[in-house]
């Protein structure tokens, strides 16, 4: 049922929530989906969802005997390139942008094409905003902080250990990229540009903007399925990676050790926090929100491992002799790729303007997304495997 029709909504000091339209580029996508799905299930919203595809929300355009049937619209386009644009965020009292290239494999292999997404397609979204008064909900990324301060410490130093060198804080922590030939940072460069860009159009113009700093959301839907619903050559990030090893009786590729830290949260716990932000704007318009769970941190080979006897018990299947191997960031991502040792949110600032906190452990979260993916992918997979192989 749709709890929207059965109780008054107040936001976080009392005041009635009023309805709203919400221009949403990149509806079709892992975060889109999830949004949208909330916003139609619990709010009485209306959504104009952009998109060059729409198959991760089908399922809420059709059929037109849905509640919320006449709430939700879909528009196929590409920002690059589309008159339309504008139009659609006048119409809007809200735009929240989740457009761009997010996955690491391509940061050294498109180079050019995650400059471009992450920065030049973004600047009409956000001129557009500025010049006809509309709210923004902006999509940044916690790569934009680049390596901890800790990370140039040495290997035995106690500070390593102190919180102040690796905890990462949204009015405070210094973005730290490595040199122009590492390409990976191409990703965070651009993204913090955009960062910079909207903070000073609220400063200089009065754009009323939120930036979202996602610290690696996790759940159903996220990426592709190389070969399934995605192309055969394909990198998806660590979660659908490692997921499309598991499904095929696969090796679980480890890059460099698998020794980077990084913390996990799930997109259901992370999309209560953007509805807070689109229901509260007088708490949450020009702050930047760091979304995470500090609570769910691991190594990549931790997360590998969990991965391994998360997925034997969802299937039924035993683990492969040899779950998990090795390689080099040189042999898997190709030139130019480097990272960040860890990636640890400061979590104050969405707790004090919002009263956020993530509930879902990383255990759970890893078996909702692998129960998931197996019920969704491993018929496909099998049929693709069986299938004999052209002469």
């Amino acid at each position: 049922m749709n709890r929207s029709s059965t109780m008054a909504r107040v936001d976080l000091d009392g005041n009635p929530i009023k309805p709203i339209t919400i221009c949403m580029i990149g509806a079709g996508g892992f975060i889109g989906s999830h949004l949208c799905e909330k916003l139609m299930h619990e709010t009485p919203h209306t959504v104009l969802a952009l998109d060059i595809q729409n198959d991760k929300i089908k399922h809420l355009l059709e059929p037109d005997s849905l509640p919320w049937a006449g709430r939700i619209t879909f528009y196929r386009l590409n920002i690059k390139h589309d008159s339309r644009l504008e139009g659609l965020i006048k119409m809007a009292d809200l735009t929240i942008n989740l457009a761009a290239i997010c996955i690491p494999a391509d940061y050294n292999t498109r180079p050019l094409d995650t400059i471009y997404s992450n920065f030049i397609d973004g600047l009409p979204v956000v001129k557009y905003c500025s010049e006809n008064n509309k709210r923004l909900i902006h999509f940044s990324t916690s790569e934009v902080y680049g390596k901890t301060i800790g990370a140039f410490l040495p290997k035995d130093s106690p500070l390593r250990k102190d919180p102040a060198y690796f905890v990462l804080k949204e009015d405070e922590s210094p973005c730290i990229y490595g040199s122009i030939e590492k390409q990976r940072w191409t990703y965070a460069c651009a993204k913090q540009l955009i960062d910079r860009l909207i903070y000073a159009e609220g400063a200089e113009n009065g754009l009323e903007f939120t930036i979202v700093r996602p610290f690696n959301w996790i759940g159903p839907r996220i990426d592709f399925i190389p070969g399934i619903d995605g192309p055969s050559e394909g990198v998806p990030r660590v979660l659908a990676c490692f997921s499309n090893n598991l499904l095929r009786g696969e090796p679980l590729k480890l890059v460099d050790g698998g020794q980077s830290q990084r913390t996990f949260v799930y997109i259901k716990d992370a999309i209560e926090a953007v509805l807070l932000m689109i229901e509260n704007p007088a708490r949450a318009n020009g702050h930047i929100f760091n979304v995470g769970n500090p609570n769910n941190e691991v190594t990549v080979r931790q997360l590998a491992e969990m991965m391994v006897q998360v997925y034997s018990k969802v299937s039924g299947e035993k683990p492969p002799e040899t779950p998990i191997i090795d390689v080099s960031s040189k042999e898997f991502y190709g030139e130019g790729y480097d990272d960040c040792d860890r990636r640890m949110s400061d979590m104050t600032i969405i707790n004090k303007q919002l009263g956020w906190k993530p509930k879902t452990s990383l255990l759970d979260l890893l078996e909702s997304s692998l129960t998931y993916q197996y019920r969704t992918y491993a018929e496909a997979i099998k049929k693709v495997i069986a299938k004999p192989v052209a002469s």
